[in-house]
């Protein structure tokens, strides 16, 4: 269904993905799934405003899985640990998983030759997270009152 649906979240304006979420409903899928077209359809409002993004800062947006994946990372580094003795041994066994975790799909990708791995596949580097300098810029020119102070 996502790969259905990817036609309205990346189309260039509001009017193509209009479109792409009409041919959706008219779809095998959306036949089935007609709740999953109104749902489209009442949150339309709040959409729109994300086709303003380009789209190098779109697929940051609706692309978290780096984001869940460090998570996860950091939940399997404090599970077993019922109680950290302070503050600081906590902290110093969160930033050793960080400088550990490894960002395993663009390493597989690699593997398999999908990809050429650049470097090593380390999340908190930030080097897998595609075109990421290239949307932080992007955002910088968009919204200066929210970046500057921060960069």
């Amino acid at each position: 269904m996502s790969a259905a649906l990817k036609k309205v979240y990346t189309a260039p304006d509001e009017a193509s993905a209009a479109a792409a979420l009409e041919e959706f409903a008219g779809s095998e899928l959306g036949e089935k799934y007609p709740r999953s077209v109104k749902v489209w359809q009442d949150a339309w409002e709040r959409f729109v405003p994300f086709l303003q993004f380009p789209p190098a800062a779109r697929k940051v947006i609706y692309t978290t899985n780096s984001i869940e994946s460090f998570n996860n990372e950091l939940r399997k580094a404090t599970r077993n640990r019922v109680q950290f003795t302070n503050n600081e041994s906590a902290l110093k066994t969160l930033w050793l998983m960080i400088c550990n975790i490894k960002d395993k799909r663009s390493a597989k990708r690699a593997k398999e030759g999908q990809q050429v791995a650049a470097s090593t596949s380390r999340l908190v580097e930030g080097e897998k997270v595609s075109r990421w300098k290239q949307t932080i810029n992007q955002m910088t020119v968009a919204y200066p009152d929210h970046f500057d102070k921060h960069l």
